[in-house]
């Protein structure tokens, strides 16, 4: 929790977004950048994000984007209107942005729940968001702040620590990195739109063995959507090593709504190992550096992706294309 809100504080954003009389707030202790609440009225539950360090742009951003995903069919639940009409409020008293949402009752799903069927409706949805992407503005299609350029600037500044417990992560990545820089002309060459950017299994909820909502556009961008499907492969399709029953699962349940493109199907085996050094190098820059007590993104689990991805696996993959 970043934001602590008293009740005099939520009964006026209850005022402001039209909630209801306040019944009951619980504040949520997960995440990593935003406080969130569940906030009860008398006219129902609403999920309510303190948006922290976030613009106005980047929040209306989102909000606009969540709201077109939404009226397309995307199983996410779209913003609340503030009374003067914009889908956020200021935070009274605060140069902070405040979102709210409908609360969607269900949880997450851990890493050896994930079955094919599971997997397939995963990635049926992905490919919905590509598909209704595709279909906006070229406008929306904003840089991600995970670019490669990004990642080599994140890599440089512990390239050369002493850290033995770094080292060797940092040799790793440096050639990950080099294969990612050789490969530029093939990762241009695929399909881009927009992307989510950041769809692990805790920004999914399920309910009855059914997907309820897709949560957490804040780093949807334009991007390759080979590499969103990379990111939702190193996460929903392993355990202690890489499921290819699963992978394969996934991949058909997204080409039954978009089928891959000879290019994106060239890109994927490239950006799967892109997507393994970014989680890898975050999760060094922003945990292990920072010293956040956090055993859920130790950097060593995407650091054995990576060395999967450097061993057969990769051709595992290829064979499923």
């Amino acid at each position: 929790m970043f934001t602590r809100l008293g009740q005099a504080e939520l009964a006026e954003l209850a005022a402001m977004f039209q909630l209801g009389t306040l019944a009951g707030v619980q504040a949520i202790a997960a995440g990593t950048i935003n406080s969130n609440f569940e906030v009860a009225t008398d006219r129902g539950r609403w999920f309510v994000r303190i948006n922290e360090g976030k613009s106005e742009a980047d929040v209306a951003y989102e909000a606009q984007l969540v709201t077109a995903f939404a009226a397309g069919g995307v199983v996410t639940p779209p913003p609340v209107r503030a009374r003067d009409g914009r889908p956020y409020a200021a935070l009274p008293g605060a140069a902070k942005w405040v979102s709210v949402f409908p609360w969607r009752p269900g949880h997450h799903l851990g890493p050896a729940e994930i079955t094919p069927a599971i997997a397939g409706e995963l990635g049926a949805a992905l490919a919905q968001i590509h598909v209704l992407g595709l279909a906006q503005p070229a406008s929306w299609r904003r840089r991600s702040i995970y670019d490669h350029d990004h990642l080599v600037a994140r890599y440089a500044g512990f390239a050369g620590s002493s850290d033995p417990a770094l080292a060797r992560a940092i040799a790793v990545l440096g050639d990950e990195l080099a294969v990612a820089t050789a490969a530029a002309p093939a990762r241009r060459a695929a399909s881009h739109g927009i992307i989510h950017g950041d769809l692990f299994r805790d920004n999914v909820l399920w309910e009855g063995g059914r997907m309820v909502a897709i949560l957490d556009f804040e780093q949807a961008s334009g991007g390759s959507l080979a590499y969103d499907l990379a990111v939702c492969i190193n996460d929903w399709c392993w355990t202690d090593a890489v499921r290819f029953d699963v992978v394969a699962a996934l991949l058909a349940g997204y080409q039954r709504l978009r089928p891959l493109t000879d290019a994106d199907r060239a890109a994927l085996p490239i950006e799967v190992r892109a997507a393994a050094a970014r989680f890898t190098i975050t999760r060094i820059t922003d945990v292990y550096l920072a010293k956040v007590d956090n055993p859920d993104r130790d950097f060593r689990a995407f650091l054995s992706r990576c060395d999967a991805w450097q061993g057969t696996a990769l051709g595992q993959l290829r064979s499923l294309l």
